[in-house]
């Protein structure tokens, strides 16, 4: 991998790594196991600037390119999923949407807190009757003189629990469809605004996901993102970004399966010798092993595509499909070598398979990837 970084990348990474295993993976059992978030670390994290990786150095962002950014997700998944999970919607999915369709006022309001970690940013866009089809969304947000009032029921917001700035994706034209969809920016504080109770997830344990309401919430019209209508592209376009966190994620998550796997089968003798020694094992490793590079290579071009201007829709699909898919088959392969001691939550394996089984899910599913990428490839 390295023949693909620049002395830049290499140096993040480094230093992204000695953090991660200094500050993160010695709590990441405990922040699992109480499903709680950590914000001693967070507020670390928003210093060394991982809460602004790609804002402007003008809005206290860290201004690095895109390889830099998914090498970060991947450092961060590899000691805890759900604090990748968060840092990489609050890059992918707040702060690029803002700073690619904000104004020049809402980017100074609202890029600086976001960047330096004060504030968190999530983004609201399922709903109970709306997942997969983002375009049957029913929250609306409808024009009262300066300002939108705004009625909404968004569920499984990750980051919700702890979001300070959401973008709410409502109807401003109930009549126009696809084309009636807009992005409002949300504060917390605001009167309406209400946040769930977390929900109690199987994997991902330290994000908190919630559900958000908005209740007869009037929020300012300067606080809609772009033009009325646009609320599908915008949402489109930072998905884009969004999956190939996710796919860093995904290989986070498996690289430290993968590790441990090694780590395991060095030490656990059965028969005499290292289980290591046994062919069959050996074969697991091998497959995890190339599954895994393949997935961090296609994590890389989608990166490096995005990094030069080039279109990257298809690269971050593919990438996005191919590392959950991947992750997903290597967590469970670490849990089997592990035998039964795989299963038992005094080992870490179980809580990578648990972290990676929704990274088929959200931004996403795998189904949704391949009718994506088919449509790409028959040109439809």
């Amino acid at each position: 991998m390295n023949t693909f970084l620049t002395d830049k990348n290499r140096a993040v990474r480094r230093a992204v790594r000695a953090f991660c295993e200094r500050e993160i993976a010695p709590i990441a059992k405990q922040i699992d196991q109480e499903a709680s978030f950590p914000w001693e670390v967070a507020d670390k994290m928003g210093r060394l600037g991982y809460f602004g990786i790609q804002a402007p150095k003008t809005l206290g962002g860290a201004e690095l390119d895109t390889v830099s950014y998914v090498l970060i997700i991947e450092e961060i998944s590899r000691a805890s999923g759900g604090l990748g999970l968060c840092v990489t919607v609050h890059n992918s999915v707040a702060v690029a949407p803002l700073l690619a369709f904000g104004t020049e006022a809402q980017k100074q309001r609202w890029i600086p807190p976001l960047a330096r970690g004060e504030k968190i940013g999530a983004f609201c866009l399922t709903e109970p009757n709306a997942g997969s089809d983002a375009s049957g969304i029913e929250a609306t947000a409808l024009r009262d003189g300066d300002h939108y009032c705004v009625n909404a029921g968004k569920v499984l917001v990750t980051n919700g629990g702890i979001a300070d700035l959401c973008l709410i994706f409502a109807r401003t034209d109930p009549k126009a469809g696809r084309r009636g969809i807009s992005v409002i920016v949300a504060e917390r504080g605001t009167p309406g605004f209400s946040v769930g109770d977390l929900e109690d997830l199987c994997g991902m344990r330290a994000n908190p996901v919630s559900s958000i309401r908005l209740a007869d919430c009037l929020i300012p019209v300067e606080n809609r993102l772009g033009r009325e209508g646009m609320g599908l592209a915008i949402g489109l376009a930072a998905l884009d970004t969004g999956r190939i966190g996710i796919a860093a994620q995904a290989v986070g998550i498996a690289q430290a399966a993968l590790e441990e796997s090694v780590r395991y089968a060095k030490e656990r003798r059965q028969f005499g010798v290292p289980i290591a020694r046994h062919q069959s094992i050996q074969q697991m490793i091998a497959d995890m092993a190339t599954d895994l590079d393949a997935a961090r290579l296609m994590v890389l071009r989608a990166a490096v595509r995005r990094d030069r201007g080039d279109p990257f829709s298809q690269a971050s699909a593919m990438a996005k499909l191919h590392a959950s898919e991947a992750a997903m088959r290597i967590t469970d392969q670490a849990v089997q070598i592990h035998g039964g001691y795989g299963y038992s939550k005094a080992y870490p394996v179980e809580r990578y398979w648990r972290d990676a089984r929704v990274t088929r899910i959200y931004e996403g599913t795998s189904e949704i990837h391949r009718m994506v990428i088919a449509r790409g490839v028959l040109g439809d």
